[in-house]
């Protein structure tokens, strides 16, 4: 284990809060029918997201 609970708990909380930010944006962009294209730019939005929880549920 490379980080404690408070640091795992942090991470969590911020990939989970980066995500639902995303998908947000996302269902905007949907919405207002913006072109496909600058929906390519949420990638890192939703890979920090992700390493985030990842981050957290194995404790590194």
């Amino acid at each position: 284990m490379n980080i404690g609970p408070r640091e795992e708990r942090k991470r969590l909380i911020l990939g989970v809060a980066t995500l639902a930010v995303s998908v947000g944006i996302t269902i905007g962009l949907i919405y207002f029918g913006v072109d496909r294209w600058w929906r390519l730019g949420l990638f890192f939005p939703f890979w920090f997201g992700a390493l985030g929880i990842f981050q957290a549920l194995e404790a590194t």
